[in-house]
Formats: structure tokens, C-alpha cells, sequence
């Protein structure tokens, strides 16, 4: 399982400012926020005697593929199903159809898609999954796959409109696309309207404040 999820999960990647400086991503800065959500979502499983961990790792595999699955079809390469079982396909080909199905219904112009950024005015960094023209607009376009959209997916979103915006790209719309892994995981789209947009960019500057004060606390 490990060395499929290094075959087609994107590598960890790390961010420097021009002059060299290293800047966290900004997936590590949202991870400063605390996930109720995804608590109870745990402890709602160890009830049914579920080992959450283990689900984790079963559910992060297929969401992977998914992404993976997506990611071809918008380079127009063909993605390496070959190490995944019948079951695991099945279940991220699921969640890929209801990609295609919500493409269908708008026109998708891709630009390009899994590209590192960094703000030299914030001090951080991140990766876009994909940026388009969707239906005519410029559009920062970010895949979820899980039980739903929650807030900290509205902070990442924000940090990567303003690197974008910051390395001279035109942002008209932002669309967070969760892709269900199954049929109790349904499609949706959400999008962010400029006005809460920025509030949750002031946010994600304050989680920045935050890590960096910890960071000079030496703060483990």
C-alpha cells in the first residue's frame, strides 16, 4: 500500500522564497485548526467497531486514485490502475464518473493543474490542484473527495486564490469539488463568493501569524 500511495499521491512538497528561505505549506498552517468534524466523525466509527486508522488509510487510498483518475483525464494521459485491486478501481472509478458528470454540464478549458506556487508577501506556499477557465471564467478549481466540505477546505482554498492572484494570474470563481467515494459520499460544489473570500484569507493570514510565533517559541 505504501509504495502505491508514493506512485500516484503527490510528493510532499516543500516551499523556499527567492532568497532561499524554506515556508510552510499552507495544508500545514490550516492543520493549526482544530477539526471537531473529523473527531466525532472518528469516534462515530470506534462505536460501530470500526478502527478508524485503518479506514483512513482505505479511504485516503481510493481518494487518491480518484485525484489520480481526474488528473489524467484533464493531461489526457492515461493513469496506472495496476497495482489497485478490482474493488479499489471500481469504487474511485465511481467517484471519477461523477466528475465527468458535472464536467459535462459546464465548458472546461484546463490552463494547468498540480502547480506549486509560493507568496513571497506571506511566507508560504502550496500546490493548486487545478486552475481553468470554467464556462468562460478563470477559475482555481480544488478537489475533495470524503463525507463533505467543511470550513478549513474554505481557508486552503483562500490561500490559493491569493497565490495565484500574487504570481499575476486572473481568479474569477473559486470551486471546491467534493467527489464522493461511494454512494453515501454524494457529489458537491461549493463556491466562494469574493466577500467570504477574503474573510477566510484574513483567517488563514492569522493561522499564519500563528505558526510563525510557535515557530520562534520552538513550540513542538
Amino acid at each position: 500500500m505504501a509504495d502505491k500511495l508514493k506512485k500516484v499521491a503527490k510528493a510532499h512538497t516543500r516551499y523556499y522564497l527567492e532568497d532561499g528561505t524554506l515556508v510552510p505549506g499552507a495544508t500545514t498552517v490550516t492543520g493549526l485548526l482544530n477539526k471537531p468534524a473529523l473527531v466525532k466523525w472518528a469516534n462515530n466509527l470506534g462505536l460501530q467497531g470500526i478502527d478508524s486508522t485503518k479506514y483512513v488509510d482505505k479511504a485516503a487510498s481510493i481518494g487518491t486514485l480518484i485525484h489520480a483518475l481526474v488528473e489524467a483525464h484533464i493531461t489526457g494521459k492515461q493513469a496506472d490502475l495496476t497495482e489497485y485491486s478490482p474493488l479499489e478501481v471500481e469504487m474511485a472509478q465511481n467517484g471519477f464518473y461523477k466528475y465527468l458528470d458535472w464536467e459535462k454540464q459546464h465548458k472546461v478549458e484546463p490552463i494547468f493543474n498540480e502547480k506549486p506556487f509560493v507568496s513571497e508577501k506571506y511566507k508560504y506556499g502550496g500546490t493548486l490542484d487545478f486552475y481553468c477557465k470554467v464556462d468562460g471564467k478563470y477559475t482555481l478549481v480544488d478537489f475533495k473527495s470524503g463525507k463533505g466540505i467543511f470550513n478549513e477546505h474554505f481557508l486552503q482554498v483562500s490561500s490559493y486564490a491569493n497565490l495565484l492572484k500574487e504570481n499575476k494570474h486572473k481568479v474569477e470563481q473559486i470551486m471546491i469539488l467534493n467527489i464522493g467515494r461511494n454512494e453515501d459520499e454524494p457529489f458537491q460544489h461549493r463556491e466562494i463568493q469574493p466577500a467570504t473570500f477574503k474573510k477566510y484569507f484574513d483567517m488563514f493570514k492569522a493561522l499564519l501569524k500563528v505558526y510563525y510565533i510557535k515557530k520562534d517559541l520552538e513550540w513542538k
